[in-house]
């Protein structure tokens, strides 16, 4: 298992959009198309970076909140197997991240992405977990 974390600076007036846990733009919606996108990603993961295994993958749980001014994207990923899915975790809460991005741009360009960083992962050569 494997936990990451990415977080989205929108600011105060994207964010104001929100209505009940949702930001639509023309492109749709925000945060279901992210929570999409990620899941995708955590899956083809050995197809962006080189020395990853593919896995068979056996459960990815995206989690989308906001809160002010920004969106915090939390991404599980859980694998049975000797491997680690530190690197799934990671791609899927990037790109989940980065697909806030394109589908708000429209809206401002002062979006920023920040933070993604791992928060805990079991498995693989070693154990970890954020303090």
């Amino acid at each position: 298992m494997a936990r990451a974390q990415a977080r989205v600076f929108l600011g105060a007036e994207i964010l104001s959009e929100i209505n009940n846990n949702e930001l639509i733009t023309k492109k749709g919606p925000v945060f279901q198309t992210a929570i999409i996108s990620g899941v995708m990603a955590a899956k083809t993961t050995h197809k962006l970076i080189p020395f990853c295994h593919p896995l068979a993958i056996e459960d990815c749980k995206i989690r989308i909140s906001a809160t002010k001014e920004m969106a915090v994207i939390d991404a599980t990923v859980l694998v049975t197997g000797k491997t680690g899915v530190e690197m799934e975790a990671l791609t899927a809460a990037s790109v989940a991240a980065l697909t806030i991005y394109d589908m708000c741009k429209a809206l401002s360009h002062d979006i920023i992405i920040q933070e993604v960083r791992l928060i805990e992962k079991t498995g693989g050569k070693s154990d970890y977990k954020r303090t």
